[in-house]
């Protein structure tokens, strides 16, 4: 087998949906397996996976082990030669998985490739590639002066910035929404360290991966949805753990520092307190709503629908503050996505629909948890 996809679920049904749709129809042409792994989620859930995806390999958990472990008990579980480890809050192209082993094979050395993620904006997503948190690193993403000094290499570390968002190259750090390698490897490096419940996971499997000798790539030619903040609310106790997460990272690999803890400590709180508010304040206003669909899909909305049957019969000169609807049924989740990169803008909101649920699923800020909203 070519490929195990390997999703850890918690209570985002819908998203989850959305994305082992957009899975099943990216391994069309693999020899691949779908693993869901599930951290005791208190909605449907797995009573959804079980009557859609009945050929989806379903993993229930007694309790929410966390992300490291809970994606541990999948890989073990997988039988592919090559692991993906996706978030259930994404939606993945075509040929993504296809494009991305491809590009695997042809690597010497290889350890961890990511791909370049997009919010529910279309906008990139900066930690698609990073370099290693060392103290100075994580005091220039915290305190932003890698936007004050964005020319200077030793400002820009942290975002891998020697490489754009569309070139491809080696980077540090890729984060664990979307990381392919061969199991074996995963295996060889002990998997995602169980010890850290969430959010340094990813760094410490690739920095494990770089001190084994092989190299992490950032691969830029196929892009995902990551619905960022879904499966993971900004609240008070998201501060905590981020800071714990950095500091358990720091002390592992590198000696304590006080000079990193209080860096941490403040800085942490600034960073996530900001998020918070960003949350909370950014409302997204329109005035119409454009429909994209070649099925009958009739909205009952006070706003001003226009109906469009091709992609290309939209004009960014004509339309300014407004939703934009996909229906799935009508085209390809790569199609989407790259309309989305192509049409992204400050007034623009961007949702599919959903057949199976008859549900607009989306969100409007890489700060917004997202959500459904029915029709």
């Amino acid at each position: 087998m070519q490929l195990s996809v390997v999703i850890l679920n918690y209570n985002v049904r819908y998203f989850l949906e959305q994305c082992l749709y957009s899975v099943q129809k990216a391994i069309v042409s693999l020899e691949a397996e779908i693993i869901v792994v599930d951290n005791a989620s208190s909605d449907d859930s797995c009573a959804m996976v079980r009557e859609r995806f009945p050929d989806v390999k379903l993993i229930t958990n007694t309790e929410n082990y966390g992300f490291p472990k809970g994606n541990n008990v999948g890989v073990a579980a997988a039988k592919g030669e090559y692991i993906c480890i996706l978030n259930p809050d994404t939606v993945v192209a075509e040929d993504t998985f296809q494009n991305v082993l491809v590009f695997a094979q042809q690597q010497n050395a290889f350890g961890i490739v990511g791909c370049k993620l997009i919010d529910g904006t279309g906008h990139f997503l900066s930690e698609s590639k990073r370099g290693i948190p060392t103290p100075w690193v994580a005091f220039t993403k915290i305190f932003g002066l890698y936007k004050v000094f964005p020319k200077s290499t030793r400002f820009t570390q942290y975002y891998a910035e020697h490489l754009t968002e569309n070139q491809s190259g080696a980077v540090d750090i890729l984060v664990g929404a979307f990381m392919v390698m061969q199991r074996e490897v995963y295996l060889e490096l002990g998997g995602f360290d169980e010890n850290c419940f969430m959010y340094s996971d990813d760094i410490d499997l690739s920095y494990l991966s770089l001190k084994s000798g092989r190299k992490n790539y950032y691969y830029a030619d196929t892009s995902v949805i990551h619905y960022k903040g879904e499966s993971t609310v900004r609240d008070g106790l998201y501060m905590k753990r981020f800071r714990e997460a950095m500091q358990f990272f720091y002390q592992k690999h590198f000696r304590r520092s006080l000079f990193f803890d209080v860096i941490m400590y403040g800085g942490s709180f600034l960073f996530s307190l900001i998020k918070s508010t960003q949350q909370k304040k950014r409302t997204f206003l329109f005035k119409e709503i454009i429909v994209f669909t070649k099925h009958h899909l009739q909205l009952q909305t006070i706003f001003p629908v226009t109906y469009l049957s091709a992609l290309s019969d939209f004009s960014d000169r004509d339309y300014k503050a407004v939703r934009i609807i996909f229906d799935t049924r009508s085209f390809s989740f790569q199609e989407i996505i790259a309309f989305m990169q192509q049409h992204k803008g400050s007034g623009r909101s961007f949702r599919n629909y959903m057949s199976q649920y008859a549900g607009l699923i989306g969100s409007d800020h890489a700060n917004d948890v997202g959500g459904v909203e029915f029709l």
